[in-house]
């Protein structure tokens, strides 16, 4: 896959997803929307239905004191009758009456006269009639006497309203009661506050959290049909919110959580997408190191078979035998490279049997550095060694463990572009050793020092030839000392060199 075609399915994908979150939000927007919706019809036919109870508790309360009138007195009352028996109407000559400007201030007190009460009940009151005996209820049949019957009923009802105060007739634990009871029974269960208005001012009918508040729902009660009562129910929810979004956070949830997963999943294939074409780029890279390595040995190997040919050459033994030696270590050199693919393709499978004795770990470092003796020679390097260790002994397999120093040591020499300066430092610490190979060449950034252990990885600098390898040997390394109970790990500054560490545990 190209480059192109590669951002080209990364960006569609990417819009995809984008628009699937879009559309999610969206989704909860409406529905967050739609649940307001149904609440505030719910909440108006909650306030509709508290509106009618309480019609029906003030009818209830002025036949009280209608039927008390009646039966003291064996006759009808007309409705001036009735009006000594209104508390209002029998207040002293200064009575106070609890109003409020706004909801938060305190109450001011209000006095009214005794007269102007008088004055403003003898205006309303009309001819002296007496209120049929009939029932609220019984004058819900449309005929033409009922329908009278109600008119006069509603002027008896308009006095007892004018001259009583709405407390006397319902107390807010009640009022509270009849809001929470419809409330539930429309599905809204939250908390709220609630209270009644006289013309703005709020009434002891109330609860001691409402506030002025824009989403307070308001709805008229205790209304006539000739005029608009000056009285208002008020509800609001403080935590309408939190009960809006709990009303779909079920579905919500469960919508979130697939989106999650298809964000997981897009992540992953993201990842993986990337991981395929970083491991297809370093298979390529692989590929051409291997050919570039094998091409050298095989050159070399057909030079000397062909010189051997030449009769001069193939006279001369001495000649002879240094062409074969030639020949014999190109073809280790490549024998050698080979193995270490067939290694690593075997601790893949954990195919690798690794039997592990105890041995001196400096006995180990030794043979290491005698291995690598004559190539620092050849470079004019040098090769310290500073084993201070005192407690050597470990539980580790000589073979496979001489391979990992020496493929530490051949990467020290490798990466000095100058003479390799290399030493070798062992130390204890705890029931720990410690072997440390530090050289002074050409260094790595955090970036290479988190993928120098990946199999197949080499650092590029310019030339991808310029030093020999094909990505293995810190492999196979980082996966023999794994093997081992063991760490190893890196530091490492740009241009000034690097030091293997390798923590081993010692046998007590």
């Amino acid at each position: 896959m190209n480059k192109t075609r590669f951002r080209l399915l990364v960006f569609f994908m990417s819009l995809s997803l984008l628009g699937i979150i879009l559309v999610q939000l969206y989704w909860v927007n409406s529905s967050l929307k739609n649940s307001e919706e149904q609440f505030r019809f719910h909440v108006k036919e909650v306030l509709a239905r508290v509106a009618y109870k309480l019609e029906q508790r003030e009818i209830e309360a002025f036949f009280k004191v209608y039927d008390d009138y009646k039966r003291k007195n064996d006759k009808l009352p007309t409705r001036k009758e009735l009006l000594p028996f209104y508390d209002r109407y029998n207040a002293g000559d200064k009575e106070t009456v609890i109003y409020s400007d706004q909801v938060t201030r305190d109450y001011d007190e209000v006095f009214f006269e005794k007269d102007k009460i008088n004055n403003l009940v003898r205006k309303e009151v009309p001819k002296d009639e007496p209120v049929p005996t009939k029932s609220i209820t019984s004058l819900s049949v449309a005929d033409d006497a009922d329908r009278a019957m109600m008119f006069k009923l509603v002027g008896y009802l308009q006095d007892y309203r004018d001259n009583n105060y709405i407390e006397n007739w319902i107390t807010k634990e009640q009022l509270q009661k009849d809001i929470a009871a419809e409330l539930t029974l429309n599905g809204v269960d939250t908390h709220f506050e609630f209270g009644i208005f006289n013309k703005d001012n709020p009434t002891r009918l109330r609860s001691s959290g409402l506030k002025q508040d824009p989403t307070i729902i308001l709805r008229p009660i205790l209304e006539f049909k000739e005029d608009t009562s000056p009285y208002m129910l008020a509800v609001s929810f403080p935590e309408k919110e939190r009960f809006l979004f709990s009303s779909i956070l079920g579905i919500t949830s469960l919508s979130l959580v697939f989106t999650l997963i298809i964000i997981i999943a897009y992540l992953s294939a993201i990842n993986q997408l990337v991981k395929q074409k970083q491991i297809s780029e370093i298979k390529t890279d692989f590929i051409n190191n291997m050919t570039h390595e094998f091409k050298t040995p095989i050159a070399t190997i057909n030079l000397a078979l062909d010189a051997i040919k030449n009769p001069r050459i193939y006279e001369d033994p001495e000649k002879v035998q240094r062409y074969l030696a030639m020949i014999r270590e190109e073809n280790k050199r490549m024998h050698s490279q080979v193995e270490n693919v067939l290694q690593i393709s075997k601790l893949d499978r954990r195919e690798l049997d690794i039997e592990k004795d105890a041995t001196d770990v400096h006995d180990i470092i030794d043979v290491a550095v005698e291995h690598v003796g004559l190539i620092i020679e050849a470079r004019q390097g040098t090769l310290t060694t500073h084993l201070d260790a005192r407690r050597t002994t470990a539980l580790l397999n000589d073979v496979h463990f001489t391979n990992v120093l020496v493929n530490i040591l051949d990467n020290a020499i490798k990466y000095s572009p100058d003479e390799p300066v290399i030493q070798v430092y062992t130390e204890n610490v705890k029931d720990f050793i410690l072997i440390k190979v530090r050289d002074h060449g050409l260094g790595m950034n955090k970036q290479t020092q988190k993928k120098i252990f990946e199999k197949f990885y080499r650092e590029h600098t310019g030339d991808i030839h310029n030093v020999k390898g094909h990505g293995l040997g810190l492999a196979y390394v980082k996966r023999i000392i794994e093997d081992h109970n063991c760490h190893i790990y890196v530091e490492s500054e740009k241009g000034k060199g690097s030091t293997f560490i390798i923590k081993m545990p010692l046998i007590n």
